[in-house]
């Protein structure tokens, strides 16, 4: 026989070694290779899920991430007015002080600005009290006998107290 036909005998002995590893893969084989496969399309389905899952997960954080910026956003925010708020409130009572510390300095000036004309005025007083008593003084010191020489004295002392009384320019 040629190389391409095979003997029947051969060809018996093979189909028979071919049913007996098949049927012993059958048997015993093919179970375990269905239960790896089984086993492997389980973990495989279990590994999606999971995956879906921490992906579901992860859409969630980054939602709370986003829910938490905004939240950090208006309380950044609210603090920023508040800030503004009190400062504008320090500004306002600043204000208020610095006005009424001028108001007290004002009249602290204006009272004494009155005590030293009120002194000005006393010190006047005494000085014209002093220029009457002087002149008095010279009359009563002049032996005057004509009333014509006390008329002149009395002119000339007059003349002298207002010359020393005009303010000088």
């Amino acid at each position: 026989m040629g190389l391409l036909q095979p003997d029947s005998g051969l060809l018996f002995w093979m189909t028979l070694a071919f049913l007996v590893v098949f049927l012993l893969l059958a048997k015993f084989g093919f179970p375990i290779i269905i239960r790896s496969v089984e086993e492997r399309k389980a973990y495989i389905d279990t590994s999606l899920r999971h995956a879906a899952e921490a992906e579901e997960r992860m859409a969630r954080l980054s939602e709370e991430q986003l829910e938490l910026k905004a939240a950090a956003e208006r309380e950044r925010t609210q603090i920023v007015r508040e800030a503004v708020a009190r400062r504008e409130e320090i500004l306002t009572q600043a204000r208020q002080e610095a006005s009424a510390e001028g108001e007290r300095i004002r009249t602290q000036a204006r009272l004494e600005a009155e005590r030293e004309r009120e002194a000005i005025l006393k010190d006047a007083r005494n000085q014209v009290a002093l220029l009457a008593v002087a002149i008095t003084e010279r009359m009563l010191n002049e032996e005057l006998k004509e009333e014509d020489a006390q008329m002149r004295l009395a002119g000339r002392l007059i003349d002298e107290v207002t010359t020393e009384l005009k303010p000088k320019a």
